[in-house]
């Protein structure tokens, strides 16, 4: 018995490729890793079938084998008393001839004579039964034993390859999320509460189309380390800066160190540590006092874990921290002064301390969102009270003020630049999700349409895919989320309808769907999401 497999290499070389071409990769890979794992799996079920009847027919053949040697000593002891009888039988039998031929009945010793003759038959039939029985029981136990043997191995190998298969397929579907992750910050989402936030409540838009669905997420990237926002309204409710910077991140002490040390920033030379901080443009000035001393002392830990200490340079954009040449003064500067040389510190060291403008009620630690655990970044909801609901989270999160707090990211140039969405474009969405569960093969044709497909092969438009389904969507009258993780703050179900049908999908494969074939620039950025409709 032989079991052949195959399997394929899975290279991706990243090298000197962006990110649509990336995605062209991965989505190919990912594509023939799916292919390999159905054909995988559909030989590993016939297989395991027939490994299982195997297994069950060693199980069944060992119970008889086992019965058989139990009377196997009986039919030796049958064999000996047969074989006694058959020498004796013969004897008999040359003896019976002569007594025929001088028998006054010969008709009765005919008789005799062949009756005779029939019980020398049988044992000798009965020799040969018990031989023959004897040795296929020998063989059986023999062909048996090295049987399981390779059941049991072929049994690791196929396990082993799908086991194989599955782990690549994880890890280009990982892959595959940060790469949307990539798209999604091409929105340019303003991670600084200093900047201009640009965030539009789209219920205030009519979109000229009547019915529509818009996805609205709960704050914009990145939800790690400090929430500005939410620091301002920490302040306003009467924190010190240090309660607030605790309620962020996990650090020992608040330790002061040299205020000399030397930071250098990419295109604008070197400054003390006290006059860069006084340079960040990172809050706006006319917030609580308590607050602009949290973002200081942040400010500070990060450049010198940055730097390491000032041993390397930092950039001055928001992939940094924003920095101008000129101090930003007044009460900024007051917030710098009062903080001086202070820095939060675990294990001695200046923590990274990440912040950015709106986290939508929730943080979340740098591994949930960029997959390097960090021990001093948190997961928590940052509300005043406990959240059991979308209108308890609207009332009771501390960066509730901020226009980005609740909104639906990106538009088009239609529709008066808003992210309203037609049913039969929710409708499009949803068939191709349905579509790529069926066949995950069909993917590297399922991206938006407005724009050029990155695996460098055709889009399918909504009536192809719908010519794909044997019951697709047409006009989505309703979608709902059902399902929420107020602890975590993650959407984890979302229900869609038509009539009287409906589909169920988790919150992260629709928001993942939603985010390739969306038009224009409308997304999802964020783990924790809910629906207008109008």
């Amino acid at each position: 018995m032989m079991f052949l497999f195959f399997s394929q290499t899975i290279i991706i070389n990243a090298d000197d490729c962006n990110i649509d071409c990336q995605i062209n990769q991965v989505s190919e890979e990912l594509k023939k890793s799916n292919e390999e794992l159905t054909n995988q799996t559909v030989n590993y079920n016939k297989l395991s079938q027939q490994l299982e009847n195997i297994k069950a027919t060693i199980v069944t053949l060992g119970v008889q084998i086992q019965k058989g040697e139990e009377t196997l000593t009986y039919q030796k002891q049958l064999l000996n008393e047969r074989a006694k009888s058959y020498y004796k039988n013969i004897s008999q039998n040359s003896l019976s001839l002569i007594n025929l031929l001088m028998a006054e009945n010969l008709s009765q010793s005919l008789h005799e004579f062949f009756y005779q003759k029939t019980v020398v038959d049988d044992d000798k039939n009965a020799i040969i039964k018990i031989v023959l029985y004897i040795k296929n029981l020998e063989n059986e136990k023999t062909k048996l034993a090295s049987l399981k043997v390779e059941v049991d191995r072929q049994s690791q190998i196929i396990a082993g390859e799908i086991s194989t298969t599955k782990q690549k397929i994880a890890t280009l579907t990982a892959k595959q999320q940060q790469l949307i992750a990539s798209r999604i910050a091409s929105l340019n989402l303003s991670r600084s509460a200093g900047s201009a936030i640009v965030c539009v409540d789209d219920r205030t838009l009519d979109p000229g189309f009547g019915t529509g669905f818009a996805f609205y997420t709960y704050g914009i990237p990145h939800r790690v380390g400090l929430n500005q926002y939410g620091a301002k309204g920490r302040a306003d409710s009467g924190q010190n800066y240090e309660t607030i910077l605790r309620a962020y991140y996990n650090f020992d002490e608040l330790k002061s160190v040299d205020t000399g040390t030397r930071i250098r920033v990419d295109g604008h030379g070197e400054y003390s540590l006290e006059d860069y901080v006084k340079r960040i443009y990172e809050m706006p000035a006319d917030w609580n006092m308590e607050a602009l001393k949290a973002q200081a002392v942040a400010a500070r830990s990060y450049v010198l874990a940055y730097t390491n200490n000032g041993s390397g340079s930092i950039c001055d954009s928001q992939d940094c921290q924003v920095f101008q040449d000129n101090e930003k003064g007044g009460r900024w500067n007051e917030a710098v002064d009062a903080t001086s040389g202070k820095i939060m510190a675990q294990g001695g060291n200046p923590i990274k301390a990440w912040f950015a403008s709106t986290f939508g009620g929730y943080a979340h630690t740098s591994g949930e969102v960029w997959g390097g655990n960090t021990s001093w970044t948190k997961n928590f909801a940052d509300t005043s009270s406990s959240v059991g609901s979308f209108s308890d989270l609207n009332a009771n999160s501390y960066d509730k003020e901020s226009k980005c707090f609740y909104t639906a990211q990106g538009s088009r140039a239609q529709y008066n630049k808003s992210a309203w969405l037609k049913p039969s474009e929710v409708a499009d969405i949803v068939n191709t999700l349905l579509l790529v569960k069926k066949d995950p093969g069909t993917g590297n044709h399922l991206y938006q349409l407005d724009k050029s497909n990155p695996d460098g092969t055709d889009n399918w438009d909504s009536e192809k895919v719908k010519s794909m389904l044997s019951n697709p969507f047409n006009n989505v009258t309703d979608v709902v989320v059902n399902g929420v993780d107020f602890g975590s703050g993650r959407t984890t179900e979302i229900t869609i309808r038509e009539g009287g049908r409906e589909e169920r999908f988790s919150g992260s494969e629709f928001k993942d769907r939603f985010n390739l074939r969306a038009p224009a620039s409308i997304s999802i950025v964020g783990p924790l999401f809910n629906v207008e409709r109008r």
